[in-house]
């Protein structure tokens, strides 16, 4: 999206820009689902968020699996209140670019979700995703429960294990329990479904995820 050259680490605490205190505006409703964009997750859902990159290429992804119910992008990981796009692309918010997901673990397990996290991106290049360059495009997962930090963590250490037997390096994705996430710019929101042949920068490594093997995704 931008490729100029940027900071490539997040800000110290205290050093961040300052932000808003009001949220800035965002689309009502799901372009693809036509849920309310900030609607709660339904009874039994749970909720994900997912840093691979660039946004538009990611929302695509998960929107297309069959048991999510509602994604977004947005900013989380940093700590500049409501940022913008601008801002964030300084590298001086410390946010990533995140996609929130609300899914049915009754349609499509937390596993399945990590396996397609894992595999298509590549979670070892630190602060960037390919050609895009900076903090906000760094690999991170945020979890809402302590089962899924669990099971995050667990990914991970067993991913981390196939990656090292194709001889490819250490994952630098940022695993913890979300903080606060902040929905992007209207123009952000489901990007790939509005302009179909717009950018999209996400590649992963080709080596295959132990984990989720046999789940039904369905």
């Amino acid at each position: 999206m931008l490729f100029s050259s940027k900071p490539k680490a997040v800000p110290a605490p205290g050093t961040a820009l300052p932000g808003r205190n009001t949220a800035i505006p965002t689309a009502e409703r799901h372009f693809v689902f036509d849920h309310e964009l900030k609607a709660a997750a339904p009874e039994g859902h749970e909720t994900l968020y997912v840093a691979m990159g660039c946004f538009w290429g990611v929302e695509r992804l998960f929107w297309q699996l069959e048991g999510v119910w509602l994604t977004a992008a947005g900013y989380a990981g940093g700590e500049t209140p409501n940022p913008t796009y601008e801002e964030t692309c300084t590298g001086r918010t410390g946010h990533t670019e995140v996609v929130k997901i609300i899914y049915d673990p009754a349609q499509i397990s937390l596993d399945a979700l990590l396996k397609v996290f894992w595999e298509e991106h590549d979670p070892t290049q630190g602060m960037r995703q390919g050609n895009d360059v900076g903090t906000q495009y760094r690999s991170a997962l945020y979890t809402t429960t302590p089962q899924q930090l669990e099971v995050a963590k667990a990914s991970a250490t067993s991913y981390q294990t196939a990656l090292s037997a194709q001889g490819l390096g250490e994952i630098t994705t940022e695993i913890r329990p979300l903080d606060a996430f902040y929905y992007a710019e209207d123009y952000h929101q489901q990007y790939l479904a509005k302009n179909p042949n717009g950018y999209c920068g996400l590649a992963g490594t080709g080596v295959s995820c132990p984990i989720g093997l046999g789940v039904s995704q369905g």
